[in-house]
């Protein structure tokens, strides 16, 4: 007789910014100065690693939103520390959670990148994972000596490229390269170093990487994209996508399509975990949790609202009428097509005016799960049975209440239906999300 291992939620926490709400510095109790303060972000971390959670994920930006400055004044983005310092830090103060830093792959360089993830998961001992994103933000081009954002297509293309020079970064080095041999002087073995030489469409790169192979042979690889460029690839190189459906059907297709697309690569579906983004809110009533939204969202500004809009469609929606629909004629635009998209839809089904649409975008407006410990994780776990998702990257109403009652109240719920651990299942984030270590593409 056969038995299967019930499945089990995987949990990152989404922590840069600390809450995506816009209103959410404002709300009562909240730290309003949670984004840069190291104190707090060390009590959170360490709450989150109690937690058993698997990872502490931080998104980036490589300029100021790109929004009217009396929006941009609302917004707690505008000072914020930089991924790779704050987790370098972070990894002194945990043993066990997850490092996820977001990292650009088209205003940064392979090899910098390379020894940047190399050196973090060393430092954690192997804890490391890499956000590959394209960045969205055209004003970034700006920050890095260009006038123009690179178009969607090419940003693609020389994101696969980049991937593929990193990871052959990664395998500079055999895994037993280093001998340290005192007696003969030889520190390490020649024939165990690869060059990698790499000359492609966009990118050359020498090599070797100047840091010992990674803890995990390579951090794990994180994706952001669902365009259909992101969904290929996150099939072919990630192993765990950060996405953003609103609702169960839309979360089931991209999760089939994506783990189907990574099977015809060649991979298995269970290397591959799918975690959306949820904006998480426990009471201990399902009014009480809904009350706390409702409050929240009270504490958007509509300055905030229509420049969160416009940023999501990538054009200036300030001068539509307020209370009409969203203009059909929109004019394209080079900044994430999935995110106008996701706004075109909404506006759609529930034919929200542009002021209704506003204040959705102003506040959060993604998946979220609002009730109590237990109604949360009924929902949780139909999402898990039906393939909706492997897991969740929740994101917190407000610091620090919104998160400890996550950590204190819906965890031990999940706890207690078996859904999640009660203990980490190794070291490593790799062994937390069951994923294998790499094999050195150059040496056995």
């Amino acid at each position: 007789m056969t038995t299967t291992t019930p499945k089990k939620l995987h949990l990152t926490a989404f922590m840069r910014p600390v809450s995506l709400h816009t209103g959410a510095w404002r709300y009562p109790g909240a730290y309003a100065d949670a984004n840069f303060n190291l104190s707090h972000l060390k009590s959170f971390i360490t709450k989150l690693e109690a937690a058993k959670f698997d990872a502490f994920f931080m998104a980036d930006h490589l300029a100021v939103l790109n929004m009217p400055v009396e929006a941009l004044k609302r917004s707690q983005t505008v000072t914020s520390f930089e991924p790779f310092t704050l987790l370098s830090a972070l990894s002194q103060v945990t043993s066990k959670i997850g490092l996820a830093a977001t990292a650009s792959t088209t205003y940064d360089e392979p090899y910098h990148i390379a020894r940047r993830f190399a050196s973090l998961d060393h430092l954690s001992g192997g804890r490391a994972a890499w956000n590959i994103v394209t960045t969205a933000n055209p004003d970034a081009a700006k920050n890095f000596g260009q006038d123009e954002h690179m178009d969607h297509s090419n940003r693609y293309q020389r994101a696969r490229e980049f991937y593929d020079v990193v990871t052959g970064l990664w395998d500079s080095f055999a895994d037993d390269a280093f001998k340290r041999d005192r007696e003969s002087g030889v520190f390490f073995e020649p024939e165990r170093m690869h060059v990698l030489d790499h000359k492609g469409e966009y990118l050359s790169v020498r090599g070797p990487l100047n840091i010992a192979r990674p803890v995990q042979g390579w951090p794990v690889i994180v994706q952001a994209g669902q365009s259909d460029p992101g969904r290929q690839l996150a099939a072919e190189t990630a192993e765990a996508v950060f996405c953003s459906p609103r609702d169960l059907t839309s979360a089931k297709e991209l999760y089939a399509d994506i783990k189907g697309r990574a099977v015809a690569a060649g991979r298995g579906r269970e290397h591959l975990k799918i975690l959306p983004a949820a904006l998480v809110i426990v009471g201990d009533t399902i009014e009480e949790a809904k009350a706390k939204r409702l409050r929240l969202d009270g504490y958007v500004h509509y300055d905030s609202a229509i420049a969160s809009l416009s940023v999501a469609l990538g054009t200036d929606a300030s001068g539509f009428d307020p209370d009409g629909p969203l203009p059909e004629d929109l004019p394209e635009t080079n900044a994430s097509k999935t995110g106008r998209a996701g706004v075109l839809k909404l506006a759609k089904d529930e034919g929200l005016t542009v002021r209704q649409l506003a204040q959705r975008y102003g506040g959060f407006s993604g998946l979220a799960f609002v009730g109590t410990p237990e109604t949360i994780a009924d929902e949780m776990e139909v999402w898990l049975e039906e393939e909706g998702a492997d897991g969740f990257t929740i994101t917190f109403p407000f610091v620090p209440q919104g998160l400890d009652d996550v950590v204190e109240k819906l965890v031990p719920e999940l706890q207690r239906r078996g859904l999640f651990r009660t203990e980490y299942e190794g070291s490593t984030l790799r062994e937390h999300l069951g994923l294998p270590r790499p094999g050195n593409r150059f040496f056995a």
